[in-house]
């Protein structure tokens, strides 16, 4: 299979020839294969090849049967592979058994071929890790894919795959999908299971995917959100599949937009741009559009997320200490990781109650927009990609520039609320520009309704990197 046709298909329209039989599951992979050898070395994307257990265990069946995946390095185990989550520290780590997300994604017969690239432990809106390395844009090789799910975006954006698995504790789906030209939806907390390992981040952190086509990320979705046993938290099931949602025409929404940067100064000018085109799109599509401030106290939020975060490093490598009978080492780990988890072992237990409290007033606050408003519209990012290695030239500037560049996704992991950044906008110079949509607790058919119809009237999914 050329690599023209290949790319010309997304995840369903692939499956779709594998049914028919006008294409193989093993075409599919040795086409996947071939993108990958051309151009991982120049990006980085893929940190762990499994093409041959690939070619010994391809699917037969399922929805999704035949289509080439990658797994993030990072929250999906597969079992007898390694997941490093980006650290020295878990170089050897290799799983004993897939994640219920791992297995259900076989169920619905995708094909994983290899792992992903993160930053370490998925604590940077970068991917620039020791251990795996710097992953580059393929629009633009100086300049970062986003993070932490840098790889799985990389690798959608190159052509290697049409989709592949993400999560999200920061903005690590939206970031990446913002950076790379992609589709990327952060389900509502609860729609997608991390059994066994557990909840990241206080259930900030959600699994999903990259996709460039939002009936992929539906498909793809409508695959995974199967509660487990013993899960935290519960979310009715949808009404119908996903898939179905996104050929539907939404109702007229009332949706509230904002060019504020929630956790920052301002807006670059090509964001603050990118969100009112959008606005008057949604107009034109017959949707009412009106300027909101959110509410909610963010200095607050964002304070009580970082002790959260801070707290649970912490806890993860005391958990690895413990196992292995000998702390961690200088060294095991980055330096700026130690230094998360030294301020998390300064965390007491009644200042974690508080900010865990903190976070679900903020919750509170923001849901009042939503008893008025259908979906907040608002910038993904602050900028566009910015270039590899800027956060961390001066450490003094860290935070800052975390939040310059991503001020606008956190928010949305901590209210749990589900947000779809989509590519509806480019920059002067050629990069792609994500533009950020809220809605209602548990609402994602809403989103995907509202996503087809974006879709419809501006497609992207012919415009490619030259990479």
């Amino acid at each position: 299979m050329r690599f023209e046709e290949y790319r010309a298909h997304d995840a369903v329209g692939l499956a779709g020839l594998v049914a028919r039989r006008e294409v193989s599951a093993a075409e599919l992979l040795e086409a996947a294969v071939a993108r990958m050898a051309e151009v991982n070395p120049r990006i980085n994307a893929i940190t762990l090849d499994l093409t041959e257990r690939a070619r010994g265990e391809a699917p037969a069946s399922g929805p999704l049967a035949g289509v080439p995946f990658l797994l993030k390095d990072l929250g999906a185990n597969l079992k007898g592979t390694v997941t490093s989550g980006g650290s020295k520290l878990f170089a050897h780590a290799v799983a004993e058994a897939d994640s219920a997300t791992t297995r259900l994604y076989k169920q619905a017969g995708l094909n994983i071929f290899g792992k992903t690239n993160t930053p370490e432990f998925g604590l940077w809106p970068v991917t620039e890790s020791e251990h795996l390395g710097v992953c580059r844009n393929p629009w633009d090789l100086g300049r970062t894919p986003g993070g932490s799910s840098g790889g799985a975006a990389a690798a959608v954006a190159a052509g290697i795959v049409p989709a592949a698995h993400a999560s999200d504790g920061g903005g690590s789906i939206r970031t990446p999908a913002a950076c790379c030209g992609l589709f990327g939806m952060k389900p509502s907390r609860g729609r997608v299971s991390f059994a066994p390992q557990g909840e990241g981040w206080a259930g900030a952190s959600i699994q999903h995917a990259v996709t460039r086509s939002v009936r992929d990320s539906a498909a793809l979705l409508d695959a995974v959100c199967q509660p487990q046993p013993g899960d935290p938290y519960f979310l009715a099931p949808p009404e119908r599949p996903y898939l179905e949602e996104v050929g539907r025409e939404p109702c007229a929404l009332r949706i509230g937009f904002t060019t504020a940067a929630l956790q920052s100064a301002e807006l670059d000018p090509e964001c603050r741009d990118a969100v009112l085109d959008a606005a008057k799109l949604c107009e034109d599509l017959g949707h009412t559009v009106e300027e909101v401030n959110v509410p909610g106290d963010f200095p607050a939020m964002q304070a009580a997320a970082g002790l959260v975060i801070a707290a649970s490093v912490a806890a993860n490598l005391a958990a690895e200490a413990e196992r292995r009978g000998r702390p961690v080492e200088p060294g095991e780990v980055e330096v700026l990781t130690a230094a998360s988890a030294r301020r998390g072992e300064g965390v007491a237990a009644p200042d974690y109650v508080r900010a865990i409290q903190t976070l679900h007033a903020f919750g509170r606050a923001v849901a009042a927009l939503f008893e008025t408003y259908d979906v907040l519209l608002l910038s993904t990012l602050g900028r566009p990609a910015i270039p590899i290695g800027w956060i961390f030239e001066d450490r003094r500037l860290i935070a800052e520039r975390i939040f310059a560049f991503m001020p606008n996704t956190q928010p949305f992991n901590n209210t749990g609320q589900p947000a779809m950044t989509v590519p509806l906008a480019w920059s002067g110079s050629g990069l792609p520009v994500g533009v950020q949509f809220v809605g209602r607790m548990g609402k994602e058919a809403g989103l995907f309704r509202l996503a087809g119809q974006l879709e419809r009237a501006r497609p992207w999914f012919d415009r490619t990197p030259a990479l």
